[in-house]
């Protein structure tokens, strides 16, 4: 069905595939969040630590311009880490005044765990599709982020 501008009748919400990826994308991430909150973690802390996850120490400049998140959201999401343990700020390595983060031994440890429910989260609301569909569905969805320009990691 091509989407018309001009329409005769007033569509109704499910004739919208946004509706539809709303609806599966509220459960996909909220059954996620309550994996995590069982962890004492939030999505977007998930987030960070993923991103850190086997890479040398990062600024935080690079790191919000990776995430598409801004350097003091990265510095809050940083700073809840730091009280964790997870995280560590430290002195640059080339430049005393610049600051990097990176990943505790704990915080290293613990990544393959939260992987794991990422992993546990997707095949719940997932496993119904076979190996093509979910690579046309992955295709499908990275082409219109891409045609959109999202570069914001959907964190919240």
């Amino acid at each position: 069905m091509r989407l018309s501008l001009v329409s005769s009748r007033v569509s109704r919400l499910t004739d919208h595939l946004g509706f539809w990826l709303r609806q599966v994308s509220n459960h996909v991430s909220h059954g996620f969040a309550r994996k995590l909150a069982d962890k004492d973690v939030t999505v977007a802390e998930w987030g960070l630590m993923r991103v850190l996850y086997g890479r040398e120490p990062s600024a935080p400049s690079r790191l919000a311009n990776e995430m598409g998140l801004t350097r003091g959201a990265i510095t809050k999401l940083a700073d809840r880490l730091i009280a964790k343990a997870f995280v560590i700020r430290e002195a640059s390595k080339n430049d005393g005044r610049a600051q990097t983060l990176r990943l505790t031994a704990k915080g290293a440890k613990f990544v393959p765990e939260l992987a794991a429910l990422a992993d546990k989260n997707e095949i719940e609301c997932f496993a119904h599709l076979s190996d093509d569909d979910r690579r046309t569905l992955q295709r499908i969805l990275g082409e219109t982020v891409a045609r959109l320009g999202l570069t914001k990691m959907p964190l919240d």
